[in-house]
């Protein structure tokens, strides 16, 4: 059964954390904690991926669950001689949405400083193009709340080319079961798996086979599962649902992906799943994703033999300012369950 005040309310818990590509630790290390405290014994790998392994009835078969715990981000490109940071981007950020966000910036010692993420045109009292400017990275800044005039004032504070810039997600849950945030992409998922890792703890599920948990870092950047145990023979990526255009997806459906930028996925999988989703009357959508990529694709890259398949809950203004319901994370949720008891 979904528990829906539990996951949400995990999920609020880490979209707190700031975890953009690259700069991960403190999202695995809640994680990790989160985990073990359900009584799970977990491994990390050298590149930082969180890796659970799940007995299941049949133990010669071992599947795998991949969610990505990084979001995307900014980092400082250098420091502009007023004091303002000049930014490049982590992942790929639909960077009109980010103009007037609070964010942080986030120093090698650890420091942590507070600041804006502003057009370098922001006033309209001021500047002829201040609402026509473009809002791509290199017409971006970040004004920091400190004091500082020049480069140099800005170096003083620690903050060098390098640093770690991540923007508020703005969390809200909704009474009528909206949630509103970014980095729903793949957060979402991540609550989901960590609820199927309890259910299957408290024994109201039991998986058909084993199965290993992989939480990963860096599929913003397109390698987060590129390498996975060599037990694995079938990956599900748990990742966000498109929607838009052309796109069947809605907020209230989980997902299937039949085919993104890295090709089609396994024609028998992705037919299993759609099979599932029918059987148990979910609400459910079959799309294809023609911008996208997930831990399941970076896998097959990375060369491993697998069948792979990608599904996930329906979420709206991807890379921006992100929307699911709970309707949408229950429906991915059961088809989970459905899948691991099969």
């Amino acid at each position: 059964m979904f528990e829906k005040e539990t996951t949400v309310s995990f999920l609020k818990e880490l979209l707190s954390i700031n975890s953009p590509t690259g700069y991960t630790k403190n999202a695995i290390d809640f994680l990790r904690e989160r985990i073990e405290a359900l009584g799970y014994e977990t491994k990390t790998t050298p590149k930082g991926n969180l890796l659970v392994e799940v007995a299941g009835k049949d133990t010669s078969v071992t599947r795998g669950l991949s969610g990505h715990v990084d979001t995307l981000g900014l980092m400082v490109r250098s420091i502009n001689s007023d004091g303002t940071l000049a930014l490049t981007k982590l992942g790929g950020p639909l960077t009109p949405t980010l103009d007037g966000e609070y964010c942080d910036i986030m120093t090698r010692s650890g420091k942590v400083y507070s600041g804006t993420i502003l057009s370098n045109t922001p006033s309209i009292h001021v500047f002829p193009d201040a609402a026509t400017k473009a809002r791509d990275v290199d017409n971006l800044v970040v004004k920091i709340d400190e004091r500082v005039k020049t480069k140099e004032d800005v170096q003083n504070l620690g903050i060098q080319n390098g640093d770690i810039v991540a923007y508020d997600p703005k969390v809200v849950v909704t009474e009528s079961g909206f949630v509103k945030s970014r980095f729903l992409d793949d957060k979402a998922s991540v609550a989901l798996l960590v609820s199927l890792l309890k259910q299957i703890k408290d024994k109201t599920i039991t998986p058909a086979t084993n199965l290993t948990f992989i939480f990963s870092t860096y599929e913003e950047v397109g390698h987060g599962a590129s390498f996975i145990p060599e037990n694995i023979t079938e990956l599900l990526a748990v990742d966000m649902g498109c929607i838009g255009l052309d796109l069947a997806c809605s907020e209230y459906d989980v997902s299937i992906c039949a085919k993104d930028s890295s090709g089609p996925y396994d024609y028998e999988l992705t037919t299993h799943l759609i099979n599932l989703a029918q059987k148990n009357e979910l609400s459910y959508a079959v799309d294809i994703y023609p911008m996208y990529g997930s831990d399941a694709s970076a896998a097959l890259r990375g060369g491993a033999n697998i069948r792979a398949a990608l599904i996930g809950p329906g979420v709206a203004s991807s890379h921006g300012m992100e929307r699911t319901h709970v309707d949408a994370l229950e429906n991915t949720f059961n088809l989970l369950v459905a899948y691991i008891q099969n």
